[in-house]
């Protein structure tokens, strides 16, 4: 009995192939990590050949894996310009998006490849800053919609929420940082929820801290992280494999969760505008 290649596990290898985690990919695709295994060993089986490389620190594509990436990303790039076609969803003109760095990292790359296959003669332009300065873009119309982060006091995601990230304390793998008194901080722009939350709770645990450095730059952060010389907060989906996540055994405060949300430069975004939001919020999954 012939097989055949199927679509859902053709998305689901693009996404392993691409973020090179099977944590990340699962997230992308709304998956359970578990899921995305038997998906694997099920897609596998169809080629009769390996895939993938499991290593301590991710998935690499062996040599059949690489030649079914170029493949597979020509049948999804078809597949979504036929179901664009047929269901008359064809959309043009400049899309102007921005995000932070850290959802840039973990999310953009999806959206924005999904989005363009389903509407190639949309132009993207895209920008990422802290989202303070996501929030004056948008005042001044010089960007249609962001993806922001919002305060979440409650605990419980509101309606127009599409999810709930935690912030997460960040530091070297074995590292001290997290000991040292006063507690070396790196932390982002000072106006953010990723600067204002961590020194709010340091404050009310009364425990010590000093700033030892502050930039918009992620890569600048995971770098102070890296160095060993600090520690850092990122929302979880964003943290690197090779950092730690610091647990309340280490003598810091739990930390809030953010609510990730889409804002509008207008309160009546144009067609294209609105067609990415609604993309957004179906292929961007819930924590």
């Amino acid at each position: 009995m012939s097989q055949s290649l199927d679509i859902d596990l053709l998305r689901s290898f693009v996404a392993i192939a691409e973020t090179g985690v099977l944590g990340q990919a699962a997230i992308r695709v709304g998956r359970t990590q578990s899921a995305l295994s038997m998906q694997m060993q099920k897609l596998e089986g169809i080629v009769e050949q390996p895939l993938l490389h499991r290593t301590g620190r991710g998935v690499t594509l062996t040599a059949t894996g690489e030649r079914l990436l170029v493949r597979a990303g020509e049948l999804l790039r078809k597949h979504d310009e036929a179901l664009a076609e047929l269901r008359g969803t064809q959309l043009s003109g400049v899309l102007r998006f921005s995000c932070p760095d850290d959802y840039a990292v973990v999310f953009l790359p999806y959206l924005l490849q999904s989005f363009a296959s389903l509407h190639p003669q949309v132009q993207l332009e895209v920008t990422c800053a802290p989202t303070p300065r996501l929030h004056e873009l948008l005042a001044r119309h010089a960007v249609d919609l962001a993806l922001v982060s919002v305060s979440n006091a409650s605990g419980a995601a509101a309606d127009d929420a599409i999810r709930l990230e935690p912030l997460v304390w960040v530091a070297q793998r074995g590292g001290a940082a997290a000991s040292m008194d006063p507690l070396p901080l790196a932390l982002g722009a000072p106006d953010a929820l990723d600067h204002l939350l961590p020194r709010q709770a340091l404050a009310a645990a009364g425990r010590a801290y000093r700033l030892a450095y502050a930039s918009s730059s992620l890569s600048g952060l995971v770098g102070m992280a890296r160095s060993g010389q600090a520690v850092i907060v990122l929302t979880r989906t964003a943290v690197p494999d090779d950092l730690q996540i610091l647990t309340p055994e280490h003598g810091l405060p739990e930390l809030p969760s953010v609510e990730v949300t889409l804002a509008f430069d207008r309160d009546k975004p144009s067609a294209l505008t609105a067609a990415f939001a609604a993309h957004v919020r179906k292929f961007l999954p819930a924590a």
